[in-house]
């Protein structure tokens, strides 16, 4: 006999401690043994997960409460990973809304609960981090049922179960008043509050495939929820392509979620989530059923990506000493590779063989696939990111950004300059007790690319921005997001401290010396607003005399540090960003015309 089900998942905004509380729940339900070594946040695996303190990728586990197991699915907080929440809130019956205490709804929050509503969830409220100083819950809850309501949740739905928790402490309380003890009360919760499963064990086998994985000793997995039939190892299957074709196979192994391991099962009926092996061509939203009675379920859909760029072979003078895979066939290749996981992608050909069309959801989106691809070992160029317009009624449209700044009193006045030249309207401005303020802006998503660093800058570090898609608008008119030219290396060569203090007062520099350049390369950012070309491997002439001040100590300002992100954000139209294992170089796409100096 089987055991009774609940299936969940865990949606936020990012940072808000998803994860966190993940990690209280596994910690409590026993699934680890005594004296083990358990790290933090151990549902991020991923090496960039762990170093960004974000989840990219959602994630299955199970634990067992009450002779109940509960499948409990991590989704990814941030907007740009969207894709990973549409696609498996599929496979679950309700979930859990995790609300920062002090923050309360924030932008990716009003996007996953929305979808999350869409679908007929009908979610747990669980504001968290109630332990922080200035945390204020009950105004949480408030603007929580606001944001509802907003949504067009039904009654049923507005009527949501609440409990105050502190994922970080290990406890979780249904009023404020009572002591926190352990994670009991959201466990109860969920058994009581999440439907169990719907699907009939007796009508023919249908499991979407919603996540991908690979085993170098299985091959593919395909990982998705039973809604109807049983399974069981060993058995035929057919698998419903998106074409409408039937591919036929067995099904080499079945395996089960428990705790973090996967365990093999040899049966397990509607309503568990599993993973199967033995169908190398499976994709997302596919459909496993039974050979004898193929019957598919509607395919997975999932918003429109809304940025571009160009990928294409690296064609600089450096082009081929860093890097492993630098042909334009394995570029393809692996691009095309992600498209088997990655939902919200899309990868199109172009006229050039060696350049490939990649959309996606924003810049965090695609930055992550090129930081993936670099340390793998390929070698490749960026262009600048380019929003993707359409036609709505016949009138040209784009996308629309909701925003919300939370910026120290004293950089207000210039961010709401900054958004205003990038055509952002202010829609809300809240003044805190603790000399901050919460800014909440609609603007163009053009206007967004390359605001993150300058935000950094007018705030000091002191600002946090979060945005997530709001709709597409009429095009807004043309916009300037650079104000300032470029420092281009005006030969090829090594960069020296002499050529770099000479030039100094041109800009700020990208670059140390000891650098390698080339003609065309961009090595700093001019004070100016027209591009200048510089020698900066010129050498200080040596002489027979000594001079006085020969031995004074000399230092260079600090150089601007040029992360991924950073300089996907300052590349403008005619500048490509070059991507290697060892470096990340910004350069003019061909030889312009430029200032010397």
């Amino acid at each position: 006999m089987s055991l009774p089900i609940r299936n969940v998942a865990i949606i936020a905004h990012v940072d808000h401690g998803k994860t966190t509380l993940v990690d209280a729940l596994l910690k409590q339900s026993g699934i680890f043994r005594e004296g083990e070594d358990i790290p933090d946040c151990v549902m991020d695996s991923n090496t960039l997960e762990r170093e960004r303190g974000i989840t990219i990728l959602s994630k299955n586990t199970a634990v067992r409460y009450n002779d109940t197991l509960i499948n409990i699915v991590d989704t990814p907080g941030h907007a740009d990973f969207g894709g990973e929440v549409e696609r498996v809130l599929g496979m679950v019956d309700g979930c859990i809304l995790i609300v920062d205490a002090n923050e309360g709804p924030m932008p990716q929050t009003r996007f996953v609960l929305k979808k999350a509503l869409e679908k007929g969830l009908r979610p747990i409220v669980v504001v968290n981090k109630i332990d922080r100083p200035q945390a204020d819950p009950n105004i949480a809850v408030d603007k929580v049922f606001d944001l509802f309501v907003e949504l067009g949740a039904d009654d049923d739905q507005c009527d949501f179960t609440t409990l105050f928790a502190s994922g970080l402490s290990g406890y979780a309380k249904e009023t404020l008043e009572e002591e926190g003890v352990d994670m009991k009360p959201l466990f109860e919760a969920i058994l009581h509050h999440v439907p169990p499963p719907a699907g009939d064990v007796n009508k023919p086998l249908q499991l979407q495939v919603t996540t991908l994985d690979y085993s170098d000793y299985l091959g593919r997995i395909i990982i998705g929820r039973i809604h109807n039939g049983t399974i069981k190892a060993g058995q035929q299957a057919a698998l419903m392509k998106e074409d409408g074709s039937i591919v036929r196979g067995k099904i080499s192994k079945l395996l089960g979620f428990e705790g973090l391991q996967r365990v093999e099962m040899q049966e397990a009926s509607a309503g568990y989530i599993v993973a199967v092996a033995g169908f190398a061509d499976a994709n997302i939203g596919e459909t496993l059923t039974c050979p004898n009675e193929p019957q598919a379920l509607p395919l997975i859909k999932v918003d429109e990506p809304t940025l571009q760029m160009t990928f294409s072979v690296n064609d600089s003078p450096f082009a081929g000493q860093e890097g492993k895979f630098v042909t334009s066939r394995q570029i393809r290749d692996r691009l095309h590779r992600e498209l088997e996981t990655n939902v919200a992608l899309r990868v199109e050909d172009t006229d050039s063989p060696d350049k490939f069309a990649v959309s996606g959801r924003g810049e965090l989106h695609l930055g992550i696939l090129i930081e993936t691809m670099r340390r793998e070992g390929y070698e490749f160029q960026v262009s600048q990111p380019q929003v993707i317009y359409r036609e709505v009624n016949g009138q040209p449209c784009e996308p629309y950004e909701y925003l919300v700044l939370d910026v120290p009193e004293e950089a207000v006045g210039a961010s709401i300059e900054r958004l205003g030249q990038r055509k952002g309207e202010m829609q809300d401005m809240q003044t805190g007790t603790n000399g901050r303020t919460q800014l909440e802006f609609v603007v163009p998503a053009r206007g967004l690319i390359g605001f993150r660093g300058e935000f950094i800058r007018l705030s000091r570090g002191e600002g946090i921005m979060n945005h997530s898609f709001l709709e597409y608008r009429p095009f807004s008119g043309e916009l300037a997001t650079r104000y300032n030219g470029v420092i281009t290396s005006f030969e090829e060569g090594v960069a020296t401290f002499y050529a770099l203090q000479n030039a100094e007062d041109r800009g700020v520099f990208f670059i140390t010396p000891g650098t390698k350049v080339y003609k065309g390369m961009i090595i700093g950012e001019s004070n100016r607003p027209q591009d200048v070309e510089l020698n900066i491997c010129k050498t200080k002439q040596l002489t027979n005399h000594r001079s006085a001040t020969g031995d004074e100590l000399v230092q260079l300002q600090a150089p601007e540090e040029m992360s991924l992100e950073r300089a996907l954000e300052y590349i403008g139209p005619d500048e490509l960003v070059e991507v290697t294992p060892q470096s990340i170089r910004l350069r003019k796409m061909k030889a312009q015309k430029l200032v010397k100096r």
